[in-house]
């Protein structure tokens, strides 16, 4: 019997050598999760949504590890930046009497300051904490309940000052 190998122009080719056994375990893998289960507090980023107070927001080391107060300190520090977002989005009331240059210079400082919290709050998210993500949505509908009820009720104050019936 004749080992020879053609290929599809009917070359004659060389026989391969036959490979080697490959091991079918996979390769060892650092450990996943939060800092909680790494001995070293090495940063490891979940990439799933979990509950837990060990986690690493914005800064490495912040809020710490195992500080339930400095846990809930940043819950409450990212609900207030997620409610300035709020408040940041509608525009300045500004003077009539103030130059275009003026208006326009205030009107671009508030939206980087605005841009650059909503980024803030983004990237807090993305630490993937369930707390974090109530506290942002907390935040963003109190911000957005305080902007509708000023509104409406300056939109009330008008009407009634407008209304001519009314005593």
């Amino acid at each position: 019997m004749s080992h020879e190998v053609h290929d599809e122009g009917g070359m004659l080719m060389a026989p391969m050598p036959p490979m080697p056994p490959m091991p079918m375990t996979p390769p060892p893998t650092k450990p996943t999760g939060d800092l909680s289960n790494t001995s070293d507090y090495s940063m490891i980023m979940n990439n799933s949504l979990y509950w837990g107070k060990n986690v690493t927001i914005l800064f490495s080391g912040w809020p710490g590890h195992d500080h339930l107060g400095m846990y809930v300190l940043s819950l409450s520090f990212i609900f207030l930046l997620a409610v300035a977002v709020e408040i940041l989005s509608v525009g300045p009331t500004l003077k009539p009497t103030a130059t275009p240059l003026v208006s326009g210079v205030t009107q671009t400082g508030i939206y980087a300051l605005r841009t650059v919290l909503a980024y803030l709050v983004m990237l807090s998210v993305m630490s993937f904490n369930v707390g974090i993500l109530i506290a942002v949505v907390a935040g963003h509908a109190l911000g957005f309940f305080v902007l509708k009820v000023r509104a409406l009720n300056q939109l009330a104050s008008q009407a009634d000052s407008t209304d001519p019936l009314k005593v």
